[in-house]
């Protein structure tokens, strides 16, 4: 598989007449090693990507043509699963290769938060940006996940490019938004406040360019110009907050799904929780908007690579791609993150490892790895030793039979709500084993069945043998 072409066709996949004509041409890509010995390292994170929106893990409805091609180039794991949700627990997981569950310094210090794990990098954990800076990489980080701008993810980072105003970022002013038209145009039960200060935020707007997931990958370009003309190897990371909410791409991608029919108020914001609030249109409606956040990002993606090639690093850089978690739409009655109801489309993410020369490309793995593999993997692929002991695992050693350390179950938290899953069961409670939901996954990937009722000894067998033991490891070096 060594030296062989890697053309634009498999950076666009097959999404069908309307998916070609909106992701362009064909061009052909060559690609050059580096002069430099050594490997480079991309990370690429998209906010909220369901495992079954993408078309590499079975998706048949969502467009996901780059998504796709790179995970035919990629080792990809089949039953990746979140340290810990959402957005910032998993980051941190990410960046320092330690577990933030089973968040041991959270009540201590960030009482005020909801969500347990939601606070800044520990400062006695070291990030795989500083450990590689001191190893003599270039770092760069483009994003637009405007929790990081606050919270120290920026540390070790040579180059960082902060794109502000997704969200509820206070970017703009919100009074510029009349409140009445807002209300008129937009579902905004969920969070008016929110809502008013996003549409202040992307005012302003003229072409796709102005969108958050392309500013982010364009950022990307732009800094890979910049890293590539280092003499250094370096490593890049990507974090990308689409397809997380607000959900407002431009018509061309919603159009894929959903063209022209709905006439009712946009689902901006969805509200968390029970989705009776909905009609069987607006669900839809979500539903379409949704996937074409997906596949703005995808197209976009697609664009990164493409640059990324054409500069001749890609056969000399190894490239994560990852999701943090999913999203419910409906599927069992609740939109959103539903804290309790931690079914697959909340704890399914994506997780694939690229290699040069086609190293690995097209196998996969069903090992329970998690985002804080991802520190240990990048530093063991490029011989990059950490300073101390981390809780991930160098998942690279899966491809040449090497000893990773057996995961028989694994384990994941959101606030005060435990989840953990072995070979046949899920099973999720509350931290102190009260309201569980039991499944037999094996027989029900869905998750439609709660059997608690007939099999109680398995679900308290598992929260005393799974959850309560992995609570008891320490979450911070030493």
């Amino acid at each position: 598989m060594a030296g062989r072409k890697i053309t634009r066709r498999h950076f666009i996949g097959a999404a069908g007449a309307a998916g070609v004509a909106l992701l362009g041409a064909p061009v052909v890509i060559t690609g050059c090693a580096r002069e430099s010995g050594k490997m480079n390292a991309i990370v690429v994170i998209l906010d909220s990507l369901r495992r079954d929106h993408v078309g590499a893990y079975g998706s048949v409805t969502t467009k996901t043509p780059n998504l796709d091609a790179l995970a035919k180039e990629s080792f990809r794991f089949t039953r990746p699963y979140p340290d810990a949700i959402p957005t910032v627990p998993a980051r941190r997981a990410i960046h320092t290769g330690m577990r933030t569950f089973p968040f041991q310094e959270w009540q201590a210090q960030h009482q005020g938060s909801a969500n347990y794990g939601w606070s800044p990098l520990p400062e006695d954990q070291t990030t795989l940006s500083e450990t590689l800076k001191y190893a003599g990489y270039t770092t760069g980080f483009v994003t637009d996940t405007w929790h990081m701008f606050s919270m120290n993810f920026g540390r070790g980072f040579d180059y960082y490019d902060r794109i502000r105003g997704q969200e509820d970022d206070p970017y703009k002013d919100p009074a510029t938004v009349p409140e009445n038209w807002m209300r008129e145009n937009f579902m905004v039960s969920r969070s008016a406040e929110k809502a008013r200060q996003y549409l202040a935020n992307v005012q302003g707007r003229k072409t796709e360019e102005d969108y958050f997931a392309p500013r982010v990958f364009s950022g990307g370009m732009d800094m890979l110009e910049t890293l590539s003309r280092r003499s250094q190897p370096f490593f890049l990371l990507v974090d990308s907050y689409d397809p997380h909410e607000p959900w407002d791409p431009p018509k061309k991608y919603v159009d894929l799904y959903d063209a022209g029919y709905y006439e009712g108020k946009e689902p901006l914001y969805p509200k968390y929780g029970k989705s009776d609030y909905l009609s069987y249109e607006e669900l839809l409606r979500m539903r379409a908007m949704y996937s074409a956040e997906i596949s703005m990002a995808d197209h976009w993606l697609g664009n990164f690579l493409q640059r990324a090639d054409d500069l001749g690093i890609m056969d000399n850089t190894m490239l994560v791609l990852i999701s943090d978690h999913g999203h419910a739409l409906g599927e069992h009655g609740y939109i959103g993150k539903p804290t309790l109801d931690m079914w697959p489309e909340i704890t399914n993410i994506v997780f694939t490892i690229r290699y040069p020369e086609g190293r690995g490309a097209g196998e996969e793995s069903d090992y329970f790895a998690s985002t804080h593999d991802v520190a240990p993997t990048v530093l063991g692929t490029l011989g990059v030793n950490p300073p101390y002991p981390l809780d991930g695992q160098d998942l690279s050693a899966l491809l040449d039979d090497g000893e990773v350390e057996p995961r028989k179950h694994f384990t994941s938290a959101f606030r005060e709500y435990v989840w953990t899953r072995d070979e046949r069961w899920v099973m999720f409670s509350r931290n102190d084993g009260s309201e569980p939901r039991l499944y037999d996954a094996a027989n029900d990937p869905d998750q439609q069945n709660d059997i608690y009722e007939s099999e109680p000894d398995q679900a308290r067998g598992m929260f005393e043998d799974y959850f309560l033991k992995d609570a008891e490891k320490p979450s911070t070096p030493g």
